[in-house]
């Protein structure tokens, strides 16, 4: 499926299959409604890839916060372990599903880090400047409900600044429209060990780490209280 078909530009003509000539997406036509579907599934394709890389980095955030805090490491060595581990979860999760597809691991790594790296990046500058941000949060230990409200606040904070990124990337054929090229065309069934790479949705993770947030945010209250 080409770049044009997937993510038509929603500003200027429009091509759609099935007419010879393109169509204005400004003027007032018949084929508005497709032009309403087309920005729709847009805004749908930005949510999914905002999500899936806020996963990866909510993953890498809070090991990273974790192993800074319990270690009792100072502001900066810890963000930068959040940093890098947020990348290489990030990272990790887009890679995954495309070498499920056949697609060799050098190459999947460049379609990768094409796709993720400016969303990423994005997300750890607002997220790790929220937190900075937010009196005594770098500061709080694990049992301490400022610390799960901080990380709460800046991943969402993240994912806001994140989505208009890659909203833009995706309308111009970028970012995450790379990965989805070959998602649509993997095979049913993947080759050798690569059937036992595991398929599992941003979604599924992204619930897993708010019940997760959410569990020690309780336990924190708890025994605070």
């Amino acid at each position: 499926m080409g770049k044009t078909a997937l993510l038509p530009r929603m500003r200027g003509p429009v091509a759609y299959p099935g007419h010879d000539e393109p169509v204005d997406a400004r003027a007032s036509t018949p084929h508005d409604s497709h032009d309403a579907h087309a920005m729709g599934n847009v805004n749908n394709m930005a949510a999914s890839a905002t999500l899936h890389c806020l996963t990866g980095c909510a993953v890498g955030e809070i090991a990273g916060l974790i192993i800074g805090t319990g270690a009792g490491l100072s502001n900066a060595p810890t963000i930068a372990i959040s940093i890098a581990l947020a990348f290489l979860f990030g990272y990790s999760l887009s890679t995954l599903p495309l070498l499920k597809t056949g697609l060799a691991v050098r190459t999947a790594l460049t379609v990768v880090l094409a796709a993720d790296t400016l969303s990423i990046l994005t997300m750890e500058i607002v997220d790790n400047t929220v937190v900075a941000a937010i009196p005594g949060a770098m500061n709080a230990g694990l049992v301490n409900v400022l610390f799960w409200v901080s990380m709460m606040i800046s991943l969402l904070t993240a994912f806001i600044a994140a989505f208009p990124v890659n909203r833009f990337l995706l309308q111009r054929g970028k970012g995450h429209a790379l990965t989805h090229e070959y998602h649509h065309g993997a095979s049913a069934a993947a080759p050798g060990w690569r059937r036992r790479i595991p398929a599992i949705g941003a979604g599924a993770l992204a619930a897993v780490i708010f019940a997760f947030m959410l569990g020690g945010l309780t336990v924190a209250a708890a025994d605070e209280l």
